[in-house]
């Protein structure tokens, strides 16, 4: 096997879409469709709801609640970029154009 790829520190959005997207094929994950990823993002989200539940506003880094709700919430960054990758997004590009939609919104 090689060498797992390595993300760097402070990587920017496309370096992490390019990172997620060497590991997912890394580890053998690259045939699965897009239905099968997005179902995985819904169940992340579910997860980091239940782990939002168990969350009482304890901000110490060593508290086992915050722990997992940091963990849930990169599972869920994780499966939104997996997706984005398979329908050839690119997340930047996307959120920059969407902002720019926002921008003449009014907001309340």
């Amino acid at each position: 096997m090689s060498n797992h790829p390595v993300l760097k520190d402070k990587p920017t959005l496309p370096e992490l879409q390019d990172y997620i997207s060497k590991v997912i094929k890394h580890r053998g994950f690259h045939k699965q469709s897009v239905d099968d990823e997005f179902r995985m993002l819904i169940e992340e989200v579910g997860e980091l709801a239940k782990a939002l539940r168990k969350h009482k506003g304890v901000s110490t880094a060593e508290d086992s609640a915050v722990h997992e709700l940091r963990h849930e919430c990169a599972d869920v960054l994780w499966m939104l970029v997996a997706v984005c990758n398979r329908l050839g997004i690119d997340l930047e590009q996307a959120l920059r154009q969407k902002e720019e939609i926002n921008k003449t919104r009014t907001w309340q």
